[in-house]
């Protein structure tokens, strides 16, 4: 599949993923506004949806993802939590329900890269959403500085695998196409030893769609969604030009 080599390994996903906990409380704080089933729309291996259902809330979480909905599934095989997990395209849901409440996080948005798949994606929210229902959504900030990194190879972070207790040195490269508005991405991970030496190395790539704020609104609008929200974080501050994400809550006044 296009675009997933990010995702083709779920283990070392969700080492490197679970520790983000921001979204979690906004989250919640909706989901206790409202009745019935909740949609996880591209819940890659439920980082977002198991906490939710821990807290007494039914979902579906769905993934194109074969192996992350797998690792989803075996996360949660051993506990009676209100999940339903179904793979599937989030372009083309077909699932047989309407929520009041939709949502996607870890930047999924990101991912669908042309006007097509955007399109494909709001019709399939709003096909699944009650009138009046919510869709909350998070997607990076388009800013001179993250559009415009370096294409040379450079340091991002470095974190400490939970399993073998060594460092984990992680290095990007980047490439922003600017007529497609899309980042090539490719993550480098140099694992090291006791001695901090380099003894694996793994490397992965990925595109993301940026979309500014006005193209968003026009675009939210015209698959009948209301903003009634748009944040720079999880947080609920106000956006600012400086914002490295724009977190959007968005209400259906319209059948598309």
């Amino acid at each position: 599949m296009e675009n997933l080599q990010e995702y083709d390994d779920p283990i070392l996903y969700d080492k490197e993923n679970d520790p983000y906990t921001s979204d979690i409380p906004f989250l919640l704080k909706w989901a206790k506004k409202t009745e019935g089933t909740i949609i996880d729309v591209a819940c890659g291996t439920g980082r977002a949806t198991i906490p939710l259902a821990k807290n007494g809330h039914k979902l579906i979480g769905v993934d194109v993802h074969n192996g992350m909905l797998a690792e989803a599934k075996r996360k949660t095989a051993e506990h009676d939590l209100p999940i339903e997990w179904v793979e599937q395209d989030c372009t083309t849901l077909s699932l047989n329900v309407k929520s009041n409440l939709i949502f996607t996080v870890g930047n999924s948005f990101q991912h669908f890269l042309t006007n097509e798949a955007q399109d494909a994606l709001l019709n399939s929210v709003n096909q699944h959403l009650n009138m009046n229902g919510i869709f909350i959504f998070g997607t990076r900030f388009p800013s001179t500085e993250e559009l415009l990194q370096p294409s040379n190879e450079e340091y991002w972070k470095t974190y400490i695998d939970e399993d073998s207790q060594h460092k984990v040195d992680v290095y990007t490269i980047c490439h922003y196409d600017s007529l497609n508005q899309v980042q090539h991405y490719t993550t480098i991970r140099k694992f090291l030893n006791d001695a901090e030496e380099i003894v694996d190395e793994k490397k992965t790539n990925i595109s993301l769609r940026y979309v500014f704020p006005k193209e968003m609104e026009r675009l939210l609008e015209g698959h009948g969604f209301e903003i009634k929200h748009l944040y720079k974080n999880w947080n609920e501050e106000p956006i600012t030009n400086d914002s490295y994400e724009m977190v959007y809550v968005c209400k259906k006044i319209q059948e598309k």
